[in-house]
């Protein structure tokens, strides 16, 4: 077993776990997430992986932070100070899709607030429009970006930014001809008492910050 075979696993080991502590069953979870039943099981088992549509779909039925989804330290309950160092970028990349993201901050149990770095590959793109409770901010730090909102679109270059309400359907995609980089910072519902999720049942960690 390799070790992307060994981190879906465990991963998916921990989603079930949280899902029973949370006394919700398959088809709560996959009705909630707009998922099959046989999709999530497998996502459990370690035997799928989740696209960005999936990720955020989750984000909302779960209580499990990014850092207990992957690490093996427990979370704390809401985070008081946490630091990211740049000199040492730890992406995790989407498998067979070639986006990578990294976690800048919260994403514990009560944290309201999560922050993530995304990185848009020239080529690849993904489709499904997603929504789910809260807000977002994003910001373009490099290439252009093209942000779809319902039936609108906004083309993004570096220095703009959108806000959104994110239960409306949504989806991002590189709109230039290299790398585009994205800092995106997502709240959950402020009457959700669960805590957002990010989930990357096949991801590699990479040892530097990618070429932009």
């Amino acid at each position: 077993m390799d070790k992307v075979e060994r981190t879906a696993r465990e991963a998916g080991r921990r989603l079930r776990s949280a899902r029973l502590g949370a006394g919700l069953t398959l088809a709560d979870v996959a009705n909630r997430a707009g998922v099959s039943e046989g999709f999530l099981s497998k996502l459990e088992r370690g035997h799928s992986n989740a696209s960005i549509a999936n990720l955020l779909q989750l984000t909302d039925v779960v209580g499990l932070g990014l850092d207990e989804l992957f690490g093996g330290a427990a979370t704390p309950a809401r985070t008081r100070v946490s630091i990211h160092r740049g000199h040492a970028p730890r992406f995790q990349e989407v498998a067979a899709t070639g986006y990578l993201w990294q976690s800048l901050g919260g994403g514990a149990p009560l944290d309201r607030l999560e922050v993530f770095h995304l990185v848009f590959p020239a080529k690849a793109r993904m489709e499904a429009m997603v929504s789910h409770p809260g807000q977002e901010h994003c910001y373009v730090l490099s290439g252009e970006v093209r942000f779809f909102v319902g039936e609108e679109q906004h083309r993004l270059k570096a220095g703009d930014a959108i806000f959104i309400d994110s239960q409306q359907p949504h989806r991002a995609e590189n709109a230039g001809r290299g790398k585009a980089h994205m800092l995106m910072a997502v709240t959950r519902s402020t009457e959700s008492a669960e805590a957002p999720d990010w989930w990357r049942l096949a991801s590699s960690p990479q040892p530097e910050e990618p070429q932009r």
